[in-house]
């Protein structure tokens, strides 16, 4: 997959394209990849994604910006595995969110992106102070020889399947629902870095993933399942969060615990699947409390995933 970055666009050949900020990449977004491929394919066209960077809700208001679920990494990640040919990720800066949607149109999508087919959701608004939607574009589509499409919502049991409502599954610990939403585990990737080492001193070993974001969407101990190492994957228990006994610093810390499991996986970069969230953290009074509480949270996770404590 093409991936380009920068403040305006250069497709080396002309694209059905799709225009968004795919955080999560739920059944919402999958449903607009997968009609997109289907037409680029036919239409013999490249299949190409539109995002941004930052969020343009970061720009114009950080600090009330939703919490991402998916770093740049990981949505450049499941993108290609619906087999995106191209992703151009957009500079949104103050050039940017100042270009009228005239301007839009003419230098992003026909220019820039050479744009032949067009997919969008039915609530798609762009340019400055949102001031261009659907009707424009199919009203300026014959003149600039491209074709225009709406993708209706997708929904579940009534409810509207979009990146807040999964936001919303994942605070309140409701694991099953995100599924639902997502399509898939929700999951966190990262580099392995080395942290305090604290868990090894309780006698628990664990891997410090280093986290993109600082305000991570869930927070608690979890029952997990780990990919990335020598291509298996194996069950552990992980803590996410800010580690109240021990810290006051107001970073997140994503820290996993493998199961029977004892080799260096320093630099290595590993996805953490949240399948269960046993309980959310706590303070504890003294390290020896906290170390009895990490025993019953390894003997919850086992339960939970079917694994022994020998293996």
């Amino acid at each position: 997959m093409l991936v380009t970055r920068g403040f305006l666009p250069s497709s080396p050949r002309p694209v059905a394209l799709t225009i968004g900020n795919f955080d999560g990449v739920h059944r919402g977004h999958q449903a607009i990849l997968e009609r997109l491929v289907r037409e680029a394919r036919a239409r013999g066209l490249a299949a190409a994604v539109l995002t941004f960077e930052p969020h343009p809700r970061e720009y114009f208001s950080p600090e009330t910006a939703p919490t991402r679920l998916t770093s740049l990494r990981e949505k450049l990640e499941l993108l290609a595995a619906f087999a995106i040919d191209q992703v151009h990720v957009q500079r949104f800066d103050a050039r940017f969110a100042h270009l009228t949607p005239v301007h839009f149109i003419e230098r992003v999508l026909v220019q820039g992106l050479r744009t032949r087919w067009l997919l969008v959701g039915d609530d798609f608004r762009f340019g400055a102070k949102r001031a261009g939607d659907f009707g424009l574009l199919a009203e300026a589509a014959p003149h600039y020889h491209f074709a225009v499409a709406a993708m209706p919502t997708v929904s579940d049991a009534g409810l509207r399947v979009s990146s807040s409502a999964v936001r919303d599954a994942l605070a309140r610990g409701d694991l099953a629902a995100a599924r639902v939403l997502l399509g898939r585990d929700y999951s966190i990737s990262g580099r392995v870095v080395h942290g305090a080492k604290l868990g090894r001193a309780l006698g628990y070993a664990t891997a410090n993933v280093q986290l993109r974001h600082n305000r991570p969407p869930l927070t608690g101990i979890f029952a997990v399942r780990v990919s990335g190492i020598d291509g298996g994957v194996r069950p552990g228990v992980a803590s996410l969060g800010f580690r109240p006994t021990v810290e006051d610093e107001g970073r997140a810390l994503l820290e996993v615990h493998l199961f029977d499991f004892a080799a260096d996986l320093y630099g290595c970069h590993l996805r953490v699947e949240f399948l269960h969230k046993i309980r959310d953290e706590e303070k504890y009074a003294d390290l020896e409390t906290l170390k009895a509480q990490i025993a019953r949270d390894c003997d919850a996770a086992r339960a939970v995933l079917g694994t022994s404590a020998h293996g």
